[in-house]
């Protein structure tokens, strides 16, 4: 087997990392990965579930960023070879959203990696769109 490295645009193997699979999910590209840090990407779609008015929508960045810790987990035990064990969110806490993307912009997010002892990570998560913070939270998730 060889290893695919990002960065990933293709949507069939982006969507194996993450638990959430279509309509609902909001990453579909990965940028960059590091042990601590992991860089996804999103372009926003009319079809996507969380647009309202040509917006991206505030559930719909929290998502993403969830999504972009979930796809953290995925892609490092993909690298092992072994299935990646599913995770819940445990708490969101300083989330703040200062603007909301429309149609056709591109979300950039990083989501480093704070702490990560039995089984519970803590994250901090920032989006950007072009080339401003758009979002930043701290998020707490567990594996099941």
């Amino acid at each position: 087997m060889s290893i695919v490295q990002p960065p990933i645009t293709d949507a069939a193997f982006i969507v194996n990392l993450i638990p959430q699979k279509w309509p609902f999910v909001m990453v579909d590209k990965l940028h960059g990965f590091s042990e601590n840090e992991i860089v996804s990407g999103l372009t926003i779609k009319k079809e996507n579930l969380l647009c309202f008015d040509n917006l991206f929508t505030e559930p719909g960045l929290v998502e993403n960023m969830a999504q972009t810790v979930a796809m953290h987990k995925g892609y490092t035990y993909y690298l092992k070879n072994e299935p990646a064990p599913v995770g819940y969110i445990g708490a969101i806490k300083k989330a703040e959203i200062y603007s909301l993307p429309k149609l056709g912009d591109e979300l950039r997010t990083t989501v480093t990696i704070l702490h990560d002892i039995m089984g519970v990570t803590l994250v901090k998560a920032k989006i950007e769109c072009n080339q401003e913070v758009i979002a930043i939270s701290e998020i707490k998730t567990a594996l099941a």
